[in-house]
């Protein structure tokens, strides 16, 4: 099913290759030894990304799978430097990560606005004859080449920074708590793994603030080992600052399913562990009173719960209060920022790569444009006129 929120895409990239140095030897009317006078060589583009807070998805890059930059020019006469190559700049989501397609080995994170970060640097182009000139050596008929260019296939990956990520099973009542929370509107129907693509909504609160709240399928039992839809998505709660898990009141067990939940994230990834944690009961349209007091001596400890039914707006106010003292709190700010300066982004599994992308067209072969090697022996020297 074809779909506008991307958040995996494999690139081609290939930075520009240096200019090469100039061996030119300058003649001029009454100059007959007018010396070496090459100029050097232009440096190549590089590719770079650039964090721009206006996309939310990769889907600009889907369809433009090849980043070229421009190659630097070559040194010409009079020691003229060749101009130098146009960097490529790929604007990308902010928390996109980049991998080494071929081996899975982590690159670089992109988590700020205007933020940039060379993926791939151009060739150094070449130095001119002049450079060489010395008093034992006045006359080198020599030059530099550029540097060769640079390439690789890159794997771009988006995690959605919200403050607030939705953990829960298949039919626990995320889709519906954005909905009602927020203007976003997630699809919503009565049977498992409604939500195929994370979607995110901006919670409303008290004298003008608000906060985001990010809604990823749900996970099953296992999905840290690839079952369900989990495990592609998980990664989306890892920039969120407090995960609100959500289990349905009319469960058997709460606690266990709370367990199993949590269970998940820590194998996908133990810092997760680190993370505030808040839980809400759904559904407590189903419930009275009375049973809702009698759940309360089965919830697990630790951690602060609120029943809430989306549909009828029972518990929402309590629900955002709740929320908002949480990500404000001393401790999750401490949390917050020591796993943003100590985040690790763990190197993929290249056999898993490929098979992501099994499906996909191999990137067309770069352009050839190999130019003829010049030959350092010729020379060319210019007749001044009159």
């Amino acid at each position: 099913m074809e779909t506008n929120f991307i958040d995996y895409v494999k690139i081609y990239c290939r930075s520009g290759k240096g200019g090469r140095g100039s061996a030119h030897m300058h003649r001029a009317k009454y100059m007959p030894k007018g010396g070496p006078d090459g100029g050097n060589g232009g440096n190549g583009g590089s590719v770079i990304l650039r964090g721009n807070r206006n996309y939310w998805t990769l889907l600009h890059l889907r369809y433009d799978r090849h980043a070229y930059a421009e190659h630097g020019g070559n040194g010409s006469k009079n020691k003229s430097t060749g101009q130098k190559g146009a960097d490529k700049i790929l604007e990308v989501p902010c928390g996109t990560v980049a991998y080494n397609a071929e081996t899975g080995e982590y690159i670089c994170d992109v988590t700020e606005h205007e933020q940039e970060v060379v993926l791939l640097r151009g060739g150094r182009g070449g130095l001119g004859n002049f450079n060489f000139c010395t008093p034992t050596n006045q006359a080198p008929r020599y030059a530099q080449p550029g540097e060769p260019m640079q390439e690789m296939e890159v794997i771009l990956e988006l995690k959605l920074l919200a403050d607030v990520g939705l953990v829960g099973f298949p039919n626990a009542g995320k889709s519906t708590l954005v909905s009602s929370l927020s203007s976003a509107k997630p699809k919503i129907a009565n049977y498992p793994f409604t939500t195929l693509e994370p979607s995110l909504g901006i919670v409303s609160y008290r004298d003008g603030k608000s906060f985001v709240m990010a809604d990823i399928p749900g996970i099953i039992e296992g999905a840290s080992q690839g079952k369900g839809l989990g495990l592609r998505f998980l990664r989306h709660i890892e920039r969120n600052s407090l995960l609100l898990f959500m289990v349905p009141g009319d469960t058997n067990d709460i606690k266990r399913e709370y367990e199993i939940l949590l269970n998940e994230l820590t194998t996908f990834n133990p810092e997760l562990l680190d993370k505030g944690k808040v839980l809400a009961v759904t559904k407590c349209d189903l419930l009275d009173d009375e049973l809702i007091e009698m759940l309360r001596t089965t919830l697990p400890e630790g951690i602060r719960t609120v029943f809430i039914s989306a549909v009828t707006g029972f518990g929402l106010e309590e629900l955002k209060d709740v929320l908002w003292e949480e990500m404000n709190s001393e401790s999750n700010k401490i949390a917050a920022i020591a796993t943003q300066e100590s985040i690790v982004h763990h190197d993929k599994d290249y056999l898993k790569l490929r098979e992501d992308f099994a499906d996909e067209e191999e990137p067309d072969d770069y352009e050839e444009d190999f130019e003829d090697i010049e030959d350092l022996e010729d020379f060319e020297y210019e007749e001044d006129e009159e």
